[in-house]
């Protein structure tokens, strides 16, 4: 496991389209994902202890953040061929076990990734309703460890203001995460 950080919010950045499958082959897009306010986009996977550790933390504050006109999409960029366990029935497994309330969509080509300029999982991209970069942070300060009460939280409260305003927080906290597992380049 190779530990990632993120880089620091680019403001204003257009969000990249795509139009990628969920795990019962349903199209998304991102105007699909995005609520009236704005859209979180989040690369994440099943295999990585980041992401385990934050599963019930992603749908509370997804769940909540609809009610502020946020829709959520998370993408599966790994190359599952080194890594079953991010495969799409899995990654199916994983969503109806949590109940995940966004669609979870598979980067197969890797290109999404790329284009949105992801480096690790969790990496988590908000923008408001032009669909301008706002938040590219962390979702809160408890990293692999389970949650302490009062741990702040940062997605939640950036995307809030977000909706709110438009605008992100200019104070952002980087997340940090394991590297996507890029494919291999023929030799």
């Amino acid at each position: 496991m190779v530990s990632t950080v993120t880089p620091v919010c680019d403001f204003g950045t257009p969000a990249p389209g795509f139009s990628l499958k969920d795990t019962d082959g349903r199209i998304w897009t991102l105007e699909d994902c995005a609520g009236p306010n704005g859209v979180l986009v989040m690369f994440i996977c099943n295999h990585c202890p980041y992401v385990k550790a934050i599963n019930e933390k992603l749908v509370r504050d997804t769940s909540e953040l609809k009610q502020f006109g946020i829709g959520s999409v998370a993408i599966m960029s790994n190359d599952p061929t080194d890594y079953p366990e991010d495969s799409p029935e899995n990654m199916k497994r994983v969503a109806e076990t949590f109940g995940y309330p966004f669609p979870y969509l598979v980067d197969p080509t890797q290109e999404v990734a790329k284009a949105f300029g992801a480096v690790c999982t969790p990496d988590f991209f908000g923008y408001n309703a032009s669909f301008e970069l706002q938040y590219r942070g962390r979702l809160d300060a408890s990293g692999r460890q389970k949650d302490e009460p009062g741990v702040r939280r940062d997605l939640f409260l950036a995307m809030k203001q977000v909706a709110e305003t438009g605008l992100g927080p200019r104070d952002q906290v980087a997340s940090i995460g394991c590297s996507i597992k890029w494919r291999k380049e023929p030799t």
